[in-house]
């Protein structure tokens, strides 16, 4: 059982130091800056041909990334962004909630008083309902045009 136990253990402790996690390297040269993006985050990228695609992304090949089955070459991306879930919900849980409560607000003024006028309070409403739909991110976004350049790189851990 002991010799059982120490195999296991061996194996184990000898995949995760051989074991690579794989991310997208963000760089920019001329700032001198670089950061990584871990395999299975969330981010929103923007292509050259204006598609906007948000969602976990897999590393196919060293050129080819996989969001919500369609698959994107590095050079056709021309800016990402992270995205991460949390953040996502919290402003969309604030946005809905504010418009909730304004139209609770404006609705229950123009029924206490019967002023028409009170109901004009209601334009934002749409707005924010839009706001929280389109779920806005404002983490700073990595454009190609700004030299910033991605490459999928090994992460040893």
């Amino acid at each position: 059982m002991l010799r059982l136990s120490l195999i296991i253990f061996s194996i184990f402790t000898i995949n995760c130091s051989i074991a690579q996690e794989r991310g997208i390297k963000v760089f920019n040269d001329q700032q001198s800056k670089e950061f990584l993006i871990k395999e299975n985050k969330r981010i929103r990228i923007k292509t050259i041909d204006d598609h906007k695609i948000s969602g976990r992304f897999k590393i196919v090949d060293d050129e080819t990334i996989l969001i919500r089955k369609r698959t994107i070459k590095l050079s056709e991306i021309e800016k990402l962004k992270k995205h991460p879930l949390g953040m996502s919900i919290i402003i969309n849980g604030i946005l809905y909630y504010y418009a909730a409560a304004l139209t609770a607000a404006v609705l229950t003024t123009y029924a206490e008083t019967g002023e028409a006028l009170a109901l004009i309070l209601l334009a934002p409403a749409p707005g924010l309902i839009y706001g929280g739909i389109k779920s806005p991110n404002i983490l700073k976004g990595y454009n190609t045009e700004n030299n910033w350049q991605f490459q999928i790189t090994g992460i040893n851990e």
